[in-house]
Order: C-alpha cells, then sequence, then structure tokens
C-alpha cells in the first residue's frame, strides 16, 4: 500500500471543548448545573396579605424591641438599688422604741401595747411550723420565684375583677419579699425633720398606688439579688404587725401563748399566720373564735402544700390554739385603746399638733411610743369585776332581747363621781380591742339625755323643783329658718306641771321654754363647763339634745352633778395631769335638788325599766330625732354609767327609746356592779314641801311667792343681771 497520506492532517474537526478534569483525576462524573427557578410574580392577593400583615409585623418588632429596652432600664434600676442595701443584719430589727404595759387599779396586768418581748429571731431560731404556715398563706411560691409573681398578680387581677373591683383593688399578689420591700418602705429611713410624725411616714410606706408597686417590685428583685431566701423571710418575720400590738414573731409568741417564738406547735404557728391580712381583727385577743376559724384554713394549706400530713392537719384542726392563761383575759380592751389614744394626743398637743387624724388604732400606737425610749409600765383606774359586770350586761340583754341578725351597736362607760373610769365597752364584741370604740370616738345626738343641764342652769339661777312652767302648744320665729313648733314626743300637753314633772316626763316644751328664759347662753356655758366639749347648737334646740356628744363626756358630766356640782375629766391613767374633779359649775345646793329631780325619773317617770331593786338611783333617759340614738345615764352614790344604743349608719332604732332596752342595759349593769356594795342614800335635797315618799300624782299646782321663801337661800352673791334673769324667768313660767 501506498504511504503517500501519512503526512495528511484529518478530516474531522478538534474537539471545541476540554474534557472535564475532575473526570480524569477523581474518576467520577460531573453534576449537571441546577438551573434557577424563574421569580413567581406576587398577585393581588399576595398584595393584599402583605398588607395586612405588615402592621402586625410592626407591632412584633416594637414589642420585641420595648421589651428589650425595658429590661435593659429594670435591669438598671434593680443594679442601682441593689447597690443602696445594707448589711443583712442591719435590717433583720430595726425597732427600738419601747413598750407600754397596763395595770388596772389593783396592780395587776391587763393590757400591753408594743414590742414590749424585743429579740430578733431568724428562720433558724424559730418553729419551722412557723416559717411553713407564713409561706403557705402569703405566699406559696416563695422559695422559687425571683421575688414578683406574674401568676399570683394574674389570680389577684382574676379574684379582684370577680369581686366586683378595679383590678388593682383588694387583692394585691404580693410576694413575701414585696410585703418586705414594704415594711423596710424601699429603704427610705424615718427623718423626723422630713416627717410630722412617725405615724405620717408609716402612712406613707403603705400607699399603693401603681408607680409604688412599680418601685416595690424594683426593690424585691434587688432583695433577692442581695440577700438569701432565709434572710428575706427572718427580716419578714421581725418586721411585720401581728395584732395585739405585738411587732414580730417573738413578740406574737409571748404576748398570745407565753412561749418563745422557737417554741410554737403547728396549730400556734397557724393561729400567728393567719392573722397576718388583718392583724386587729384577727387577733386572738380580740376574737379568739375567728381566729381559731382563720387557723384551721392556714392548717388546710399546710397540708396540701406538703408541709403537714393529712394526720396532723386533722389533729391540730380538732385541737386550736388558745390563749395562755397569763394572756388569757381579754377584759379592757376599749379601755387599753383609749389610754393609748389618750397618750397619743397628749404627745401631740404637748408638740403644738392638733392632729385630725385619730382613726388608724395602729397609728395612735405609734405616736404614743415614738417618744418612748424604755419600757412604760401605768396604773389604770380600771376595775377588772367591773368591766366583766359590764360586758356581761351586755350579752345578756342583746343575746335575749336583740332579734337575730339585728346590727344595732352598744356602748357602756362606768365611772367613779370623780372621773376615774371603771370600766368601758365599746361595741357588741364587748371583748375586742384595735377597733372602733363607740363610747369614745362615736359623736351622736343626744337627745333628752341633755336636759339635766337646761335644768341645772334654772336650779342655779334661784328656782325650784316645784316651781311651774306651762306645757302648751309652743312656736318660735328663728332668724333665717321662720317658725318652729316643737312637739312632746306624746304629741299631748300636761297643762301648768312642775319642773320636776317636766323632767321626769322628759317633756320638750317645757325644756324649751326654760332654756330660752334663763338665757340659751348660759345653759351652753354650763353644759360645757360640766365637760360637754362638743361644738353645741346655737338654736332653741339646744334644750332637746340637737348637739352631738361622746358617750364618754355625757358620763362624765354627769358625774359632776353627782359629786355635787364641779366639773369633771374622765381620766384612765392614775396620776394623769389635768383630769379629775375641776373648778365648781353649780352650787352643791342645786346640784343637790338636781339629784332629787333625775331621781324621781327613775322612781316615777320615764326611767323607771332602770330602777335598782335595792338602793336610790337617778338618771335620765334620752332618744333623739328620729330615733337614731337612745341613751341612758344615771348614777348611784357610788358610780356613774352611761349606756348608748343605735346603728353605726344612722338607721333609726324600731321601737327602741332611751327607757327602753339602754335603761334595762343599765340596770343589769349596776345590779352587778353593786352586788357586794351596801347600799348608801343619793345626796339629793329635795325640796321642802316635797311628799316623803313620793308616788305618782297630779301635777302640783303653781307655787306663791311665800313658798318661795321657806326655801333655803343660796349663800352666793346676786347681781343685777341676775336679778333681771329670775324675774324674767318668773314672768314666764307662772311664779310671782
Amino acid at each position: 500500500m501506498s504511504t503517500s497520506n501519512r503526512g495528511r492532517s484529518r478530516l474531522v474537526a478538534d474537539r471545541r471543548y476540554k474534557k472535564p478534569t475532575a473526570a480524569k483525576t477523581t474518576g467520577k462524573p460531573s453534576r449537571p448545573r441546577r438551573k434557577k427557578a424563574p421569580r413567581k410574580t406576587r398577585g393581588p392577593l399576595g398584595w393584599v396579605l402583605s398588607l395586612l400583615l405588615w402592621p402586625f409585623r410592626l407591632l412584633f418588632r416594637l414589642a420585641l424591641y420595648g421589651t428589650a429596652v425595658a429590661t435593659l432600664v429594670v435591669a438598671a434600676a434593680v443594679f442601682y438599688v441593689y447597690g443602696t442595701l445594707p448589711d443583712y443584719s442591719a435590717l433583720l430589727d430595726g425597732r427600738a422604741r419601747g413598750s407600754i404595759t397596763l395595770l388596772d387599779r389593783h396592780g395587776d396586768i391587763f393590757a400591753r401595747r408594743g414590742d414590749q418581748f424585743g429579740g430578733a429571731v431568724t428562720t433558724e431560731t424559730v418553729s419551722p411550723h412557723l416559717s411553713n404556715a407564713i409561706v403557705a398563706t402569703e405566699d406559696k411560691r416563695f422559695w422559687w420565684h425571683a421575688g414578683i409573681s406574674p401568676r399570683g398578680i394574674a389570680s389577684a387581677i382574676r379574684i379582684n375583677l370577680r369581686e366586683g373591683r378595679g383590678p388593682l383593688s383588694g387583692h394585691g399578689g404580693s410576694t413575701i419579699t414585696q410585703q418586705t420591700a414594704k415594711l423596710l418602705c424601699l429603704g427610705v429611713e424615718y427623718d423626723p425633720a422630713q416627717w410630722d410624725s412617725e405615724a405620717a411616714y408609716i402612712s406613707d410606706c403603705r400607699r399603693g398606688s401603681l408607680a409604688r408597686k412599680g418601685r416595690e417590685a424594683i426593690f424585691a428583685l434587688a432583695m433577692e439579688a442581695k440577700y438569701s431566701k432565709a434572710e428575706i423571710l427572718s427580716i419578714y418575720l421581725n418586721r411585720a404587725y401581728m395584732g395585739g400590738g405585738a411587732y414580730g414573731a417573738e413578740a406574737a409568741a409571748q404576748r398570745y401563748f407565753a412561749v418563745s417564738a422557737a417554741e410554737l406547735n403547728p396549730a400556734q404557728s397557724a393561729m400567728i399566720a393567719g392573722l397576718l391580712t388583718a392583724p386587729s381583727s384577727l387577733a386572738p385577743t380580740s376574737n379568739l373564735a375567728r381566729s381559731q376559724d382563720r387557723a384551721a384554713t392556714v392548717l388546710r394549706l399546710m397540708n396540701e402544700q406538703g408541709y403537714l400530713t393529712d394526720d396532723e392537719a386533722t389533729y391540730w384542726q380538732q385541737n386550736p390554739a388558745t390563749l395562755s392563761t397569763r394572756n388569757s383575759n381579754p377584759d379592757g380592751g376599749y379601755f387599753a385603746d383609749w389610754v393609748i389614744r389618750a397618750i397619743a394626743r397628749a404627745e401631740d398637743a404637748a408638740d403644738g399638733d392638733a392632729g385630725d387624724n385619730r382613726s388608724s388604732f395602729d397609728n395612735d400606737i405609734l405616736r404614743a411610743l415614738e417618744e418612748a425610749s424604755r419600757d412604760q409600765v401605768l396604773q389604770t383606774t380600771l376595775d377588772p369585776a367591773i368591766q366583766r359586770a359590764a360586758a356581761e350586761a351586755v350579752d345578756q340583754v342583746f343575746s335575749t332581747r336583740i332579734r337575730e341578725g339585728s346590727k344595732a351597736e352598744v356602748a357602756v362607760v362606768v365611772m367613779s363621781a370623780d372621773g376615774a373610769v371603771r370600766a368601758m365597752v365599746g361595741g357588741r364584741d364587748t371583748d375586742a380591742s384595735g377597733v372602733f370604740n363607740r363610747a369614745t370616738q362615736a359623736k351622736r345626738q343626744t337627745g333628752s339625755a341633755f336636759k339635766p343641764f337646761v335644768y341645772a342652769t334654772a336650779l342655779e339661777l334661784g328656782y325650784g323643783p316645784l316651781d311651774t312652767v306651762v306645757d302648751e302648744p309652743f312656736c318660735m320665729t328663728i332668724p333665717g329658718s321662720g317658725r318652729w313648733c316643737p312637739e312632746n314626743y306624746t304629741s299631748d300637753y300636761k297643762g301648768r306641771v312642775s319642773l320636776t314633772d317636766a323632767l321626769k316626763d322628759s317633756l320638750n316644751i317645757p325644756a324649751v321654754k326654760i332654756s330660752e328664759s334663763v338665757g340659751r347662753d348660759l345653759v351652753h356655758r354650763v353644759s360645757a363647763d360640766f365637760g360637754i366639749a362638743s361644738d353645741l347648737a346655737d338654736t332653741p334646740a339646744l334644750a332637746l339634745g340637737a348637739s352631738e356628744s361622746t358617750l364618754l363626756e355625757m358620763t362624765g358630766a354627769y358625774a359632776g352633778i353627782l359629786n355635787g356640782g364641779s366639773s369633771v375629766t374622765p381620766y384612765g391613767v392614775v396620776g394623769q395631769d389635768g383630769s379629775g374633779i375641776g373648778e365648781r359649775v353649780i352650787s352643791p345646793q342645786a346640784a343637790g335638788e338636781l339629784i332629787w329631780m333625775m331621781q324621781q325619773v327613775i322612781e316615777r317617770g320615764t326611767g323607771r325599766r332602770a330602777a335598782l331593786p335595792d338602793r336610790e338611783a337617778a338618771g335620765k333617759t334620752g332618744t333623739s330625732q328620729e330615733a337614731k340614738d337612745a341613751w341612758f345615764i344615771g348614777f348611784t352614790a357610788d358610780y356613774v354609767a352611761g349606756v348608748w344604743m343605735g346603728y353605726d349608719d344612722n338607721t333609726p332604732l324600731t321601737g327602741v327609746t332611751g327607757g327602753g332596752l339602754p335603761a334595762e342595759i343599765w340596770r343589769e349593769v349596776m345590779t352587778r356592779v353593786h352586788a357586794d356594795l351596801p347600799a348608801r342614800p343619793l345626796p339629793a335635797i329635795a325640796p321642802a314641801r316635797a311628799a316623803p315618799a313620793p308616788a305618782p300624782q297630779p301635777a302640783p299646782q303653781a307655787q306663791t311667792g311665800q313658798n318661795r321663801q321657806e326655801r333655803p337661800q343660796r349663800e352666793r352673791p346676786r347681781d343685777p343681771v341676775q336679778s333681771l334673769l329670775e324675774q324674767v324667768l318668773r314672768e314666764i313660767i307662772g311664779g310671782n
């Protein structure tokens, strides 16, 4: 073959693309490239959805950024507060006030106020049952949360809304840490230069505004970062008010059970923990049965949370805690409250502070203890036997004579003729403490119980019990008010009656006539001098008791009549300055005649149901306008007693007048008070022509001038003004 074609080039074209080198080196086939999917075009529906979702995306981003910023702000605030917190030991017990111990007239202790036992405790030194009971009751997630409990707050809001309140009104959902922060006043120390009193400081610390709640939460978070849970609970155990005047666990344990806080059993621990929500009203010294019921609930909570077994909870519920025999005598709670308030007012007066806020018993304790740098022991005038007699009488009448469900209240005061208060009951709950005291705090219309002071003025001006006045339709024109026509309670008229009959039958028209004739200003002056310090109305209705007064004031004024006409300042502390018998108001002669007239009220008049079986007594009934108040105040030769009945909301009484239930309560009280006392006659001065044995009889005729001369002459100077007043009085009431 020919070899001539070897040098010719190939007829096929060269490869246009090189072979992949990877294939040569690895022996693996190459992957084909994935083509990009064409971008879909957003349709009308997509645009609509995008527009709808855009606000939500914006809100989510804003919330996210806002939460981040808020977290940083809160963290900064917590970090700042953390740096201001002192060492734990400095907060454990910050109270340095002394205490007040009250002794009765025999020298026995009947009440204590303040932290009289002292001694800081910790969770390691108190009974574990107490720590468990407080956690179970106040904050069951205490050992796990970080200082605040969103779950608890949400639960509290739900309860508040369900009960018809605002979301932040009522239950607050506060943890124990938050409560401790409040007790520490968020770290603000008391500065006398900044606050009017420690009471004002405490009041400000307890404010519950939304801003305050926020600061409280920050302080609580800082405390959780600074202190251990045990340390926070220890501070709380020392700072919390636990009723009965006791601050802290040790004081409460000693106050109620006469044991140390380390010795408390589950029932005692549950009782202390249970009263933290309402220390004054739930304290066992106020109402033991109510305190035991609350403790039973706490024991159930301890069982549900694993602190007590079923058998243990059942046992302690069936064997509730009781007050120790040393502290179980609850008599005199209202009296002790009154003494504490009197001390607080005296300190306010010494500081030049009038002080209008007298509603908080806790604040009164603080004011009384502010200046006490050491424990004080005060001898008081309280007589425990008389106190028990008053309480038993109230219980007896209310249990047998008052319909079930009635909300009518009562107050009783018993004192000696010199103003020494021997017993005080401020409400139907006769052994209560730290609650509203109707004997000293309730100002009520006095009604006809005021009339003795009208007749005291007339007797002091020289007129006698047998002088007469005409009981008849009577009207007056009062400037600015028009025509005023008073009526008698019975809506009838007796004609000409003696002053004695006018008083014993509690006739209104004679009282107004006499008041206007002797001068309303003189009646006002006599009653004020006797100790009725309340504002008295400057109208003709003054004679009918249209003004308001307290039972303590009225009883003290009647004591002035009994002691012969000298003013009396009721007092409860032996040696208390400015108390007891004061200056003379009316002469002994006038006082003796008035006592005789008031004796007829009980023997023959509206107060017959108050008559005592074995001794003389004198007094006066009183029923205010529309029967909103019913009074009976009277005395024997030994004691003066006052009784008031009514409703706190001024609801009219139904079928009750001063001569009814109040007179019966007065009789029951005085019968018990005088059980072991010999009968003594009243210091009454009967008029010269009075019958030796008073008995119901027609109203006596008008007395003649000759009869008047037969009366003993007053040993006091006469002046022209007095003579003119006497002449006007004779012309009006029928004298010659």
